[in-house]
């Protein structure tokens, strides 16, 4: 702190950090002091008494501002640069971004090339050795899974925290894809019903990104286990569907327009109070606001059961490519099966087959999961199948989109309309959920690759 101080009387004081200065026109020390005397030429000015201090012939307030400005901007500089250096590491010891960087990703000979926007809230880069410490040198105990694009662990830092961590392939190009494609989209999004990425780590071969942990794993791990689906009551799986269908975020009301184009349970993770969160979004793309109907792609990536047809058979994708799998996971939800495996449902196909049928002979009921009985909620559950079914129909015109969804599960009075006959009636889709498809288009729309398993 700098202070200085003048009176009406020739003189004044500089208080500073383990240093102050004082000078007047007498003496106020009792040991010798240096006398400052002016040129015997000039108009004889009051005698200035200073400790430690040369003046000649300077006005005292020429000289308070003249020490006081420079201390005061050092004392500037320093708060600064302490603030700026404690502002770089986080709790756990990570550079935060605070700045527009640019990084580099290898992908064979091509460089990818993003920079990460300014201000990220939160979002991390971590050190390898970290990621290995958190991890555990990615042991086999920490071990959650592991999908297309490489394994899941589970860590926790040193203060606490628990995360979970995707290491991507070194050897797959669709992993570096992924990781650039997550780490611009979903560090970008704030949603309750949207996993949190905390932040990355990317260090020669290795590309991690690192999410909030989420103890009660994927929904498939419930919905399909003939033990554990046991676990989630009606308001559960009602409360699951309508958190789920904060999908609307992602179409309308983020500050990116994003189609997610891999929605299946076991992207939607579970946190400890069963609320679900969508995850992975490698394969979502960005859509402008003037371009929210329709896009196309020669290269088809996603997982069959959860496909839209006109997506699967012609790169076609759009808001109401979401809608379709969305209408997947209301049925799957429901009735406790995948879509796909003739032994689930009986004659048919496929589940959307099988519901269909059901529900075209009045016997939807039949469509509910066993461990639901009793039946005690039967008008939310025939509402809910449906707008599964609307949101399922071939023609991508004829379904509702996200926000008319939302309102048809909130909605108690709304009357809906019947829906035509879904997409796949007469096909089978797949035969396990896991089975993941890649397909290229030709200008002339002839397959060139085939699909290949997850």
């Amino acid at each position: 702190m700098v202070n200085a101080t003048t009176s009406v009387r020739l003189g004044g004081r500089i208080f500073v950090l383990r240093c102050n200065v004082r000078f007047e026109t007498f003496m106020f020390f009792d040991h010798p002091m240096r006398r400052i005397s002016p040129s015997s030429n000039a108009p004889a000015p009051p005698t200035v008494w200073m400790s430690n201090f040369e003046v000649h012939g300077t006005q005292p307030w020429v000289i308070a501002i003249s020490v006081a400005a420079p201390l005061a901007l050092v004392a500037f500089c320093v708060t600064v640069y302490c603030r700026r250096l404690r502002g770089r590491k986080n709790k756990n010891g990570a550079k935060i971004l605070r700045e527009k960087r640019s990084y580099k990703l290898q992908e064979g000979d091509q460089e990818l090339v993003w920079d990460m926007e300014a201000g990220l809230s939160g979002f991390t880069v971590y050190d390898f050795h970290e990621i290995l410490e958190a991890t555990s040198n990615f042991s086999e105990e920490n071990k959650l899974g592991e999908g297309g694009f490489g394994p899941v662990y589970k860590g926790h830092f040193l203060q606490g925290l628990e995360i979970a961590v995707k290491r991507l392939a070194s050897h797959s190009g669709q992993g570096v894809l992924e990781f650039k494609n997550e780490v611009q989209l979903i560090a970008k999004l704030q949603h309750r019903n949207l996993v949190r990425l905390l932040g990355c780590c990317s260090q020669g071969e290795e590309k991690i990104l690192v999410y909030e942990y989420l103890p009660n794993k994927s929904l498939d791990f419930y919905i399909f286990d003939e033990c554990r689906k046991a676990l989630l009551d009606w308001n559960k799986r009602l409360a699951i569907i309508e958190g789920i269908a904060g999908l609307l975020y992602l179409h309308k009301h983020s500050r990116l327009r994003v189609i997610h184009r891999d929605l299946k349970p076991s992207n939607i993770l579970l946190d400890d109070e069963m609320n679900p969160k969508i995850s992975d979004f490698g394969l979502a793309k960005i859509f402008s606001s003037n371009n929210t109907e329709e896009d196309t792609t020669r290269r088809v990536v996603g997982t069959y059961g959860y496909m839209a047809p006109e997506y699967a058979s012609e790169g076609l994708f759009s808001i109401k490519s979401d809608v379709f799998s969305f209408g997947v996971l209301i049925l799957e939800i429901l009735s406790g099966k995948r879509n796909s495996g003739s032994h689930q449902c009986g004659g048919f196909i496929n589940l959307l087959g099988y519901s269909w049928q059901l529900w075209d002979e009045g016997n939807w009921i039949d469509i509910v999961d066993a461990s639901l009985t009793p039946k005690s909620h039967p008008a939310e559950m025939m509402r809910c199948i449906n707008v599964g079914l609307l949101c399922v129909q071939e023609n991508a015109a004829d379904r509702p989109n996200m926000l008319d969804v939302t309102a048809m599960l909130s909605s108690k009075t709304m009357l809906l309309r019947g829906p035509k006959h879904p997409a796949y009636f007469n096909l089978r889709v797949g035969d396990e959920e896991d089975s993941f498809a890649t397909h290229s288009y030709s200008v002339n729309d002839i397959t060139i690759s085939v699909a290949t398993p997850r």
